[in-house]
């Protein structure tokens, strides 16, 4: 059997590859990346690595040629750019008879009004129509994607939100990646959704939990969406970012990622790490930075 992770060189994409290291033979896997010299570590150690550009449908064509399970991990962008990348990417797969995609998506993708659903229920038809036996992993939100707003608090800033009473699912990477890697190498995932979520928490929850993990208090300043954006844009943001960092709050503020699922431990067979665990993890790593 062999499988192939696409994006095997980003985040989320190289502690995938990691952990399938650790538990499959490394002749079976290979990953689709579109700078091969980044990936020069993973051919070293004997991961076959083919160049496989999104944007360019023929060089999917030889990156899924004889591969028989399919990781596609979701392209970054804007969602139209996605939308095209991973239509690209889902065709190459038809054409190369994959016989399995799994597929990192986002919660409740087909129903979710979040900002970069569109995207994720775009991508689940396409996949759906193939016929190509399929697993959704819809990712909640990665800890980590809160990096930015902990450094700040332990520089001394206040917690900033306009997300208001919104509950999130946040994990860490690693558990995303466990998982993905889990179904990619696994049997009997064939025609299935999971909605890999944490435990539920508010922003106020998240920063309870912060100020035990830092042994102190953290002030949190909550704002409208104007404030909130003008707050980002004072930080130093890029002008780019800060619409889709406002959307992110606004999503969070009605509800769309509020999904409460026991998928995680179906997949693991374990629940995710704690968050006061997690939140260890992170600032451990800011710290030592």
């Amino acid at each position: 059997m062999k499988m192939l992770v696409t994006g095997a060189t980003g985040k989320l994409g190289s502690k995938i590859v990691e952990t399938l290291l650790q538990t499959v033979p490394v002749e079976q896997l290979a990953v689709s990346v579109r700078e091969p010299k980044k990936a020069e570590g993973l051919l070293q150690r004997g991961v076959e690595v083919r160049q496989g550009d999104f944007d360019y449908p023929e060089t999917l064509d030889s990156a899924f040629a004889g591969i028989e399970r399919l990781l596609l991990i979701s392209a970054d962008g804007d969602n139209d750019t996605r939308i095209r990348q991973h239509f690209n990417a889902v065709a190459a797969a038809e054409r190369a008879e994959v016989r399995f995609i799994a597929y990192t998506s986002i919660a409740n993708a087909q129903e979710s009004t979040n900002s970069m659903a569109p995207v994720h229920k775009a991508t689940e038809e396409a996949i759906l129509k193939t016929g190509i036996p399929y697993s959704f992993l819809r990712n909640n939100w990665y800890l980590e994607n809160e990096i930015p707003s902990i450094q700040g608090v332990v520089a001394g800033a206040p917690w900033v939100t306009s997300a208001g009473e919104g509950k999130v699912g946040w994990a860490l990477q690693q558990d995303y990646a466990e998982a993905a890697a889990k179904v990619l190498a696994g049997e009997g995932h064939e025609k299935t959704t999971y909605e890999l979520s944490g435990p539920l928490l508010s922003q106020q929850e998240l920063v309870t939990a912060i100020g035990e993990v830092l042994g102190k208090e953290v002030t949190m300043q909550k704002v409208d969406d104007a404030t909130y954006g003008e707050i980002m844009k004072g930080a130093g943001l890029p002008d780019f970012l800060i619409p889709m960092l406002v959307n992110i709050q606004k999503d969070i503020r009605e509800g769309s990622l509020a999904i409460e699922s026991e998928d995680f431990a179906k997949v693991l067979g374990r629940s995710t790490t704690p968050i006061k665990e997690a939140l260890t993890q992170i600032v451990n790593g800011i710290e030592a930075e």
